[in-house]
């Protein structure tokens, strides 16, 4: 269900009769002009089970919105958890008591903007392991300006995780469509999720050696986001596709700040984007996960806003072509979704922390 309005009674109300006293996800467009403390607060009046996160944008069907916020009814919530202090490293991860002979699925919205997120996910792994499937991705805004973005009951957080367990099977389709044009190299030390040298050598110059051979635009420290947004590295895995980070900004000391961290001496290759291949490499994530669902009643997509930023108006052929081959094999209660600041899931059994990539989850 999508909502326009900005009025917290109508939008409370709408809620309280989609949902049908069933937990919600509501994933808000950031450009909304929502008072969103007064919403939670009403919220909590009417008794709604609920939890979300703030996205540049939002997906309802085959519709990309800029404004507005998302319904996602879920049926078999276990429980819902707020996991604050990431940056620091101040959190542990609660206990599940895992059923024998049941499915679990974990939904995970992070804010997208905060440090070790890897840590975190690794944490989570730590604690779950293979006892559930995950699903998720960073929430925040498009300006890079991090603030309060994922949202439950207890109120609007930064630098925190959602965690919802729910009791049933999820099935992930995850796809990137990135093609690689030079590596491997090294990253020979990072902080985080900046690159400080490659092969021994500053970064940025390293980097700018390499996209010279396959533009005639000069990158600098002023245009590097709008040429960059073509050119990713990815982390190379072992018969799987690469893992993509996204070099969004240099600074004067010619480091690149990435979304999503690289451990030191990672093997890296960088890739280039062609919209065809973008555009083919959802349709083939979204083939991949209808091939799995039986009986499956949502599907939500997560896509990377850079993707958008990337394809520009050919977004929606991506969009579209997702959205018909999900409608045209099953027939889905709620196809929704958010464009997200990088995209979590434990496609082929690895959690992961992905960019410029899209996920879809289908479940009951």
């Amino acid at each position: 269900m999508y909502i326009d309005s900005t009025q917290i009674n109508i939008i409370v109300q709408s809620i309280k009769d989609y949902s049908k006293n069933h937990t919600v996800l509501l994933s808000i467009a950031e450009a909304s002009v929502i008072d969103l403390d007064l919403l939670i607060n009403t919220l909590n009046k009417n008794n709604i089970s609920f939890f979300g996160g703030i996205f540049p944008r939002v997906i309802h069907n085959k519709t990309l919105h800029e404004k507005g916020i998302v319904i996602t009814t879920l049926h078999h919530v276990n429980d819902i958890h707020i996991i604050k202090n990431i940056a620091s490293k101040d959190f542990s991860i609660p206990t599940i008591n895992f059923k024998q002979n049941t499915s679990y699925s974990i939904l995970t919205f992070i804010d997208g903007l905060t440090s070790n997120i890897s840590f975190y996910l690794s944490e989570l792994y730590r604690q779950y392991g293979t006892h559930t499937s995950y699903f998720g991705g960073g929430a925040g805004s498009l300006s890079l300006q991090q603030q309060p973005c994922v949202f439950n009951n207890e109120g609007i957080f930064m630098d925190a995780a959602i965690l919802c367990i729910m009791e049933t099977k999820m099935h992930i389709g995850v796809k990137h469509g990135w093609k690689k044009i030079d590596g491997p190299i090294v990253a020979t030390k990072t902080d985080r999720n900046v690159i400080q040298e490659i092969n021994w050598m500053n970064a940025f110059d390293v980097y700018q050696s390499i996209l010279k051979k396959d533009t005639d635009q000069n990158i600098n420290i002023d245009n590097f986001f709008d040429i960059a947004k073509g050119y990713p590295f990815g982390i190379v895995k072992e018969h799987t596709e690469c893992i993509v980070r996204d070099p969004i900004a240099t600074n004067e000391k010619g480091e690149l700040i990435c979304v999503g961290e690289v451990l030191e001496n990672t093997v890296l290759d960088v890739l280039k984007g062609e919209n065809d291949s973008l555009i083919m490499s959802a349709k083939e994530a979204a083939n991949n996960v209808v091939s799995q669902s039986n009986n499956c009643t949502n599907a939500f997509i997560i896509d990377c806003i850079s993707r958008v930023l990337f394809l520009e108006d050919q977004f929606s052929v991506e969009l579209t072509n997702v959205v018909n081959v999900l409608e045209n094999q099953q027939s889905f209660d709620q196809i929704h979704g958010a464009l997200t600041l990088g995209e979590i899931s434990s496609y082929n059994g690895f959690l992961e922390f992905f960019n410029k990539t899209i996920v879809i989850g289908t479940f009951k």
